[in-house]
This record gives structure tokens, sequence and C-alpha cells, in this order.
């Protein structure tokens, strides 16, 4: 019962938050700083796994097509199909989930025990709105740009991980890069992280506007944002991949 009531609360949140908007002036300048703290700080965490994680993938393929039958540019096509199809927008969304959720979800919340929220109501602002809506914004026009360059590093991780190791030469890599290449799977890939980014704004809000107690409620409203975000990216990218690859 507890998750139903959670479910409706989610969904009348939704409905506060894109009612009564603030000036736009405030809202631009409120979009810009959202982008700074869930986007660009996040530029360096993404880069670096997506370049290591691309080499990995690049490596265990090459290290599993031993077979001399089988063409070595294969290498280089299993590599870009599961960065642009699942790590790219999948498994990169996740890392957001923690890093950025567990973010919105403490500020948020340090703000509700702190009565800040409250303040904000008595004065007749639209909190949620005022907190909400412009990370949304940030993320859902951000986030896009980080799963680009995820694919972009994790595509020249796996090339340099050939280099180094000696599996595979670059010429096959290429090859196998451009082999049947499809501009819909990277808009399907887009698609699937405005969703999630959406996802990961207003979940970890959820948890901070409503947490009630002190700090060590903040603290648990955190994780449960994190793993509820996860949980419903999850089953999302499941119900998009049916809906738009079947």
């Amino acid at each position: 019962m507890t998750y139903l009531t959670n479910i409706g609360r989610y969904f009348i949140m939704l409905g506060l938050i894109f009612r009564k908007p603030q000036k736009l002036s405030i809202f631009k300048e409120n979009v810009f700083k959202e982008i700074d703290e869930l986007g660009i700080k996040s530029l360096g965490i993404v880069a670096f796994i997506s370049f290591f994680v691309g080499g990995v993938v690049a490596i265990q393929t090459g290290l599993n097509v031993d077979n001399p039958l089988i063409p070595k540019y294969l290498i280089g096509f299993a590599t870009k199909r599961s960065i642009i199809l699942e790590f790219a927008p999948t498994f990169m969304s996740i890392i957001l989930a923690g890093k950025v959720g567990s973010y919105i979800t403490s500020s948020i919340g340090t703000m509700r025990v702190t009565e800040q929220i409250d303040a904000l109501e008595v004065m007749g602002i639209n909190a949620l709105n005022h907190l909400v809506l412009p990370k949304v914004f940030a993320a859902v026009l951000f986030y896009p740009f980080l799963v680009l360059l995820a694919m972009v590093l994790g595509i020249f991780g796996g090339w340099v991980s050939g280099f180094a190791s000696g599996l595979f030469n670059s010429a096959d890599y290429i090859e196998g890069i451009r082999l049947e290449f499809k501009p819909y799977l990277i808009q399907y890939s887009l698609i699937k992280t405005m969703v999630f980014a959406f996802v990961i704004a207003t979940i970890p809000s959820f948890y901070g506007y409503y947490v009630k107690g002190g700090s060590l409620e903040v603290g648990k409203a955190s994780t449960q944002a994190v793993v509820w975000t996860s949980v419903v990216i999850i089953v999302l990218n499941y119900f998009l991949t049916q809906m738009m690859l079947s």
C-alpha cells in the first residue's frame, strides 16, 4: 500500500511541478545553474568510465573472437553496437542516478528539514516548480550530450585497447565501426536518455521533497532515491527497447 501511495504522490508532484511557473529570468538562471551542477560536473566521471569500459568491451570481444573463420572487424562492430545501444544510454544513466540522484535528494531534503521549503511556500512561491523544474530541464537538455560523449569515448577507448594489446589492428576495428551504421540507433539511444534524465531529476526530487525528520532521514531518503531511480531506469529500458527496436 505504501508503494501505491508513493506512486500517487509522485504523479501529483509532477502536476505541481509544471504549474504556476516562476519568472522567466529566474528560471533561466536556475536552469544554467543546474546544468553546471548536474551535467558539467559529471563530465569527468562520464569520460573516465566510458573510455575504460569501451576498452574492456573491445578486449573481451577480441579474446572471445579466436576462431580464424570469424573476421576481426566484428570486434569493432560488436563494440560499437554494445556502447551505442546499452552502455552509453543505460549504464551511464544508472551511474548518473547514483551521483546526481543522491545530490538532488540531499539538497532538497536538507531544505525540507531546515524549513527552507516551508518559507518558500509561505511567500507564495511554488517550491516544486522553483526547485525541481530547472533540474528537469537541465537534465533532459544536457544528458544527451553526455551520452554522445560516452559513445565517442567508449568507441575510442576500444580502439586504444586494441592498439595497446595487439588483439586487433586499427583497420579491422574501423571497418567494424563503419559496418551497417544505422543513425536510428543513435536516435533511439538519445530518446532513452531523455526519458532516463526525466526520471533521474524527478524521483530523487520526490524523495527529497517529502522527507521527514532530520539528517539521518535525509541520508536514508538519498539511498532510497538512488535504488528506485535505478530500478525504474532498468524497467523503462526494457519497455523502450521492446517498443522501439522490436
